[in-house]
């Protein structure tokens, strides 16, 4: 199983010192691939702008967008922004992750529409395919560049979990990003299940590629900063949920980060996401030993 893992974007305060470090740590480190998502609202940075920073600054490790929420941007400039991502990075553009996201404020905030998201994301996937297959969208306008350095587009991966959703990307998507806060073998397993039903009943005959992804920490005190980052992320949802959540979740000792793996291996993962719940450098450090002693 190859082991990825998601830069810091939600911590306010960080500086470009602290992202040279952390681009520097995981390119040096075990590390298959690094990721970053999206959100608008919040100390947030910008997803696209982070990873573009980190194409420049690695040479090794995968680079990949997990995820774009893609009906709240132009499909065209998404497909711009990867294909020049895939240059930026030297080809190590190798799975992009897209799904619909559930936060009404972050669309009306980039005046998107929330609704009719679904629709849209399938006619966006079919207009960056055509952008990458370098066809004219725009009679007269030529094609769309730049040129990638891929001899194929990247695998384009839903970030959806339930079955309706899952079941509406598998004509197009390559493969599943399934998410266990907790890093639960029993959740993973029920999402890639869906996603191998929803992919035999849409005739393909490619197995889709299988994403796992949970949240950790390994810092002094890990339980409450856990507790904290999971409850700021989903205090959109409620007090309520968010609090339910952030009570769940416990992978916040070299232990529990170590089962953990184990059960996305279990599940079927083949490659998975880390996610620390800090900034702070251990959550890099204490990985990379913990890794060691995996192998």
């Amino acid at each position: 199983m190859k082991i990825g893992i998601c830069i810091p974007y939600m911590k306010a305060g960080l500086s470009r010192e602290d992202y040279l470090a952390w681009f520097s740590a995981i390119d040096q480190g075990p590390f298959h691939s690094l990721s970053c998502g999206e959100r608008v609202h919040g100390p947030t940075y910008d997803m696209r702008v982070l990873l573009s920073a980190a194409a420049i600054a690695t040479q090794r490790v995968e680079i990949t967008p997990t995820l774009y929420v893609l009906p709240m941007h132009s499909a065209a400039r998404v497909a711009k922004e990867i294909a020049t991502l895939d240059v930026l990075s030297g080809g190590r553009v190798k799975n992009v992750a897209v799904g619909y996201g559930g936060r009404e404020k972050d669309y009306e905030a980039v005046n998107a529409s929330f609704v009719g998201r679904y629709g849209r994301m399938d006619r966006q996937v079919e207009l960056m395919q055509k952008i990458w297959n370098g066809e004219e969208i725009v009679e007269g306008g030529g094609f769309i560049g730049p040129e990638p350095i891929w001899k194929s587009a990247p695998r384009l991966l839903a970030g959806a979990m339930g079955p309706k959703s899952i079941e509406r990307c598998a004509p197009w998507a390559d493969g599943l990003y399934a998410w266990s806060g907790n890093g639960e073998a029993n959740e993973l397993e029920r999402t890639f299940s869906m996603a191998d039903q929803a992919w035999e009943r849409a005739n393909r005959e490619q197995a889709p590629y299988r994403l796992g992804g949970f949240w950790y920490t390994l810092a002094e005190d890990g339980q409450r900063k856990l507790y904290d980052y999971v409850y700021e992320y989903l205090s959109i949802a409620g007090p309520e949920i968010a609090k339910m959540m952030a009570e769940s979740v416990h992978r916040n000792s070299a232990d529990a980060v170590l089962q953990a793996l184990d059960n996305a291996e279990a599940a079927g993962c083949e490659e998975v996401f880390m996610v620390p719940a800090t900034a702070e450098p251990v959550e890099i450090e204490g990985l990379v030993e913990l890794l060691a002693s995996r192998t």
